[in-house]
């Protein structure tokens, strides 16, 4: 077969399936060389990888780009993840002055702004009103239900949307012009008080996404309403918060009790250096969403009774970890790990595998697992969300 068509020849920049225990053997078949070199733990699955997990992995990179003048979307639903039940995202990008119609859905929405700013819009069912811009690093968090508007600044934006139902698309939402092109002019004009005329020049579809002049200074867009503003600010500045630190990265979390409005969706921002890891834990309250924002990593899932597997992920990756399952994240990049970790929750909750052996009865932990002083007398009682291995446990 060697030098046949759809052939690799072996060389050293080709990674083999084969472990460093002789466990495996060359691929001679067609391959997509490149996709293993990003996957090295799915090429070559660590030796304590075993049995049937689904897939936890899907990157925005494969999924389908709806373009339109003024921006893109493309999204991640249980169709391009059947595991991720609870949660689908959208990655969006708006022009400066581009817009994401007029538009509400019967799912709440949870954003991140990765790049640029954008002004929002939103009234609630008593008539109050909101109208705010955000940056990088901003949330901000839309109730089901209510109508809102986004808009580009003056360099445009780029964020990551989050729906609280996996079976979301956004290009199934319920928009003003497609509501529009689909009611009688007669109707519009009876509900409006105008002439049939008023609509002689409304969309012929959904608009979606459509370019539209920089707006003015938020000022200058304000519109009072007799009702007053919504109680409950619909953003919060998520870089603003004081974040957690220890050895090896830090973690800010934002859920109902600091983002009060946020009802469905609980969420961390989680850092974590080269050498670092997201610690041995897992989540006692529901399944984890994840989008990699930048660097490199992998993840090891423990589904029980005998099965793990071991995925990488890299920038513009979702990862999923089904309800309770056990895990961790390792950076295996030369540069931060930066990720969100979701949730379909109003609290942000998890359990440290450190932790609870810390505050388990010593000789119970040293029976169950016959392990002596050297781990035992390490444990933390307090939690490390990141944690960086170091030949110094005084402040252990």
């Amino acid at each position: 077969m060697e030098n046949q068509p759809g052939t690799q020849t072996k060389n050293g920049n080709v990674p083999q399936p084969i472990r460093s225990d002789g466990a495996g053997a060359t691929d001679l078949g067609p391959r997509d060389v490149m996709r293993d070199i990003e996957n090295p733990n799915m090429l070559v699955p660590p030796i304590t990888d075993a049995g049937l997990i689904p897939n936890l992995k899907f990157s925005f990179s494969d999924t389908h780009m709806q373009l339109n003048h003024g921006g893109w979307s493309r999204e991640i639903t249980i169709r391009e993840l059947p595991i991720a039940t609870t949660l689908a995202g959208v990655n969006m990008r708006l022009t400066p002055g581009g817009v994401r119609e007029l538009h509400w859905h019967q799912q709440a929405e949870w954003a991140y702004m990765l790049l640029g700013s954008a002004r929002i819009t939103s009234v609630d069912q008593e008539g109050r009103n909101f109208i705010a811009d955000v940056g990088p690093g901003d949330l901000w968090y839309f109730p089901a239900g209510l109508p809102h508007s986004i808009q580009g600044l003056e360099e445009g934006c780029e964020f990551l949307l989050v729906f609280d139902d996996g079976h979301f698309s956004d290009l199934n939402t319920l928009s003003i012009s497609d509501w529009f092109v689909h009611t009688p002019k007669d109707v519009l004009a009876a509900n409006f008080g105008v002439p049939e005329s008023a609509f002689n020049n409304i969309p012929s579809d959904q608009v979606y996404i459509f370019q539209d002049n920089i707006p003015g200074s938020i000022e200058s867009q304000k519109v009072q309403s007799p009702y007053g503003t919504i109680p409950q600010s619909f953003k919060h500045q998520l870089l603003a918060q004081t974040p957690i630190r220890t050895p090896g990265g830090s973690v800010r979390i934002v859920d109902s009790t600091n983002f009060p409005i946020s009802k469905t969706i609980a969420a961390a921002l989680v850092e974590i250096e080269p050498g670092a890891m997201r610690e041995l834990h897992w989540h006692p309250n529901n399944d984890e969403w994840q989008y990699y924002l930048t660097g490199q990593g992998r993840m090891t899932v423990f589904a029980g009774n005998g099965t793990a597997r071991t995925f990488d992920y890299r920038a513009g990756d979702v990862g999923y970890v089904p309800f309770a399952l056990g895990h961790y994240i390792q950076n295996t990049g030369d540069e931060t790990l930066w990720f969100l970790e979701m949730f379909k929750s109003d609290r942000f909750v998890d359990v440290s595998l450190n932790q609870w052996m810390a505050l388990t009865p010593r000789d119970l932990v040293q029976d169950n697992l016959h392990v002596g002083p050297e781990l035992l007398d390490t444990l933390r009682k307090e939690k490390w969300p990141v944690v960086k291995y170091t030949n110094d446990t005084s402040n252990k």
